[in-house]
């Protein structure tokens, strides 16, 4: 069984990129074709390191490393925190704190003190304190949930990270790859696919597209911890198309339902 098919990728979007005036030159090796302006992805390519983030994904769970998950634009954040919740793995999708990975030791130290402020809280500990010192503590717990709720059960550096956008998300880039921590990422066409070690071209801004790719990570990360196998992909028939569909599948000027889809991204998401 295929991890995903063409038709999975048409129908979310996968393969429009952004307008051909925002690419970056080093996505070149990625595009299929350009239609009205705007680059639209190989997803033969597509399809192909999919399926090799995945098999790295699976393999690195597999080996119980945690796999830290980290989106924090604003349709992708409700993704990252139910895929990642879904599948038992650390995410942050706010902002990114500084030091994250490199400092880990001082963030791993808050999260302990925030579980032991919650464990105080619930245990009723602060109740004889006087009302102006609970308020204040209640305040701290509140700033700590909102920055490291997510990383609560992140007790070692990851063994690597999955992120959407590695434009937006360029401190954890940079970080990441100090340490040497592998990078699985969603590269739109204004990415630097260079910058990470398993880039995954499409389309990092709309939520069907995102969703998609990410929730096919999560399933990586739980078969890996339960240990299944990924079923062998059937071999193609002889004269099956290996690459991208005809061309005619692709423009956006002829297929009214590629049409509708490019559309809705580009006029309730903002697809630039």
């Amino acid at each position: 069984m295929a991890l995903l098919s063409m038709k999975d990728l048409l129908e979310a979007g996968v393969h429009f990129g952004h307008r051909t005036r925002k690419w970056n030159p080093k996505m070149a090796r990625y595009i299929y074709t350009e239609r009205k302006g705007i680059h639209i992805i190989d997803l033969g390519q597509t399809l192909d390191l999919f399926e090799r983030a995945y098999e790295f994904v699976r393999s690195q769970s597999a080996q119980g490393k945690p796999i830290l998950f980290v989106g924090t634009k604003r349709q992708v954040q409700p993704t990252i925190e139910e895929e990642a919740k879904r599948c038992g793995s650390p995410y942050t999708n706010q902002r990114w704190i500084g030091g994250c990975l490199t400092n880990f030791e001082v963030i791993r130290r808050r999260i302990l003190h925030m579980l032991e402020l919650e464990r105080n809280f619930a245990e009723g500990k602060y109740e004889r304190l006087p009302l102006k010192e609970r308020i204040k503590l209640e305040k701290e717990l509140n700033y700590l949930r909102r920055n490291l709720d997510g990383l609560r059960t992140l007790d070692r550096l990851p063994g690597a990270v999955y992120l959407i956008d590695p434009t937006v998300e360029v401190h954890a880039v940079r970080e990441a790859n100090l340490l040497g921590i592998p990078i699985v990422a969603i590269c739109d066409t204004d990415s630097d696919p260079d910058m990470v070690d398993y880039p995954i071209p499409g389309n990092d801004d709309a939520i069907k597209s995102t969703r998609l790719i990410t929730a096919r990570i999560a399933d990586a990360v739980i078969e890996g911890r339960e240990g299944l196998q990924t079923a062998e992909p059937a071999p193609a028939e002889p004269g099956e198309p290996q690459g991208m569909p005809e061309p005619e599948l692709l423009n956006v000027e002829t297929d009214t339902h590629l049409m509708e889809m490019w559309e809705e991204l580009a006029g309730e998401e903002g697809k630039e």
